[in-house]
């Protein structure tokens, strides 16, 4: 194991307690990030990425209620490559897919415009840390490539560190939204 490597694993170990914590403490009193998310989203182009929440992760699926643009959901089509995005509204036929995430059974494959990640910790850089497959940076640097993309991360505010150690192939996001505060990057 490479020293960045190693370091990015103790990381994320401490990451998961730390969320873990917040997720037990606050549960599902997280209306503040909610609309702090929703206000990021206001006059968002389409389509808009949502993640399907794992573990002790902010589910962001309400916000969706109220986005008059085209939404979706992600999906792994294999290792070490970026994510493809399926259409999804709230109600739609999910199913089990890879990692134990549900994604869109059917639907329409889309490029969205909006992504908003998951993640383990955070910095004021807008580096996440996420659970080391490396799929929403190919992501990113692909949907980059073809149109402007907004990447918002969505976090407890405990999810934040000193520094996010980074690699090369490590993309910053331009937003963080968590229950007290909205964090705009660069």
């Amino acid at each position: 194991m490479s020293d960045i490597a190693a370091v990015k694993a103790a990381a994320r170990k401490a990451a998961f307690a730390r969320r873990a914590e917040d997720h037990r403490r606050l549960g599902a009193v997280v209306a503040p990030a909610l609309t702090r998310l929703a206000e990021a989203l206001d006059g968002a182009g389409g389509p808009v990425a949502v993640y399907w929440p794992i573990r002790t992760e902010i589910d962001p699926r309400p916000v969706l209620k109220d986005l008059s643009t085209q939404t979706c959901l992600p999906v792994v089509p294999g290792p070490d490559q970026p994510l493809r995005f399926r259409t999804w509204s709230d109600g739609d036929a999910i199913e089990p897919a890879s990692f134990g995430v549900p994604v869109p059974a059917t639907g329409d494959w889309l490029r969205p415009r909006t992504l908003i990640v998951p993640l383990l910790a955070f910095d004021r850089r807008g580096y996440r840390l996420g659970y080391g497959g490396g799929f929403y940076d190919r992501t990113i640097a692909e949907l980059s490539g073809l149109h402007p993309l907004r990447c918002i991360g969505f976090a407890y505010d405990a999810q934040e560190v000193e520094a996010v150690p980074v690699e090369a192939t490590d993309l910053p996001l331009d937003l963080i939204v968590t229950p007290t505060r909205t964090i705009r990057v660069g």
